[in-house]
């Protein structure tokens, strides 16, 4: 039931683009029980001014190839997983496509069962 939306500025090939999202999902699958078949992402790419973000916020220092996940999912799951999310991410961005984690921001937000409908004006897990 997570709702991922990726950011990223423009310019990526749509092979970057989809395995940005391959590589999220299935680090969503393998970390945080998220079933296979249950993926729904938005990729959006966004020219340099409309996708701001602190070069150097924390200490860390970001490139243009900052990637921000931003991922809706059900209550619950405890802070290790979390961790083991947030790391599974970065080294598979990393591995796969070169991208440096320092590059890699990652928000989740949790909600509860009843705040989500896939359709037909259900609260599907009310």
């Amino acid at each position: 039931m997570p709702l991922v939306r990726i950011s990223l500025i423009e310019g990526k090939t749509s092979d970057y683009i989809r395995a940005v999202g391959d590589i999220v999902h299935n680090s969503m699958v393998e970390t945080i029980n998220c079933p296979p078949l249950d993926r729904f992402q938005i990729i959006s790419e966004h020219n340099k001014t409309e996708l701001i973000y602190d070069p150097n916020y924390l200490g860390i220092n970001r490139t243009d190839n900052i990637i921000i996940i931003q991922i809706t999912l059900n209550e619950g799951r405890t802070t290790d997983l979390k961790k083991a999310l947030y790391a599974r991410i970065a080294q598979m961005l990393e591995e796969k496509l070169g991208i440096r984690p320092e590059d890699v921001l990652i928000s989740l937000i949790e909600v509860r069962k009843e705040n989500w409908s896939f359709g037909r004006g259900v609260a599907s897990y009310a």
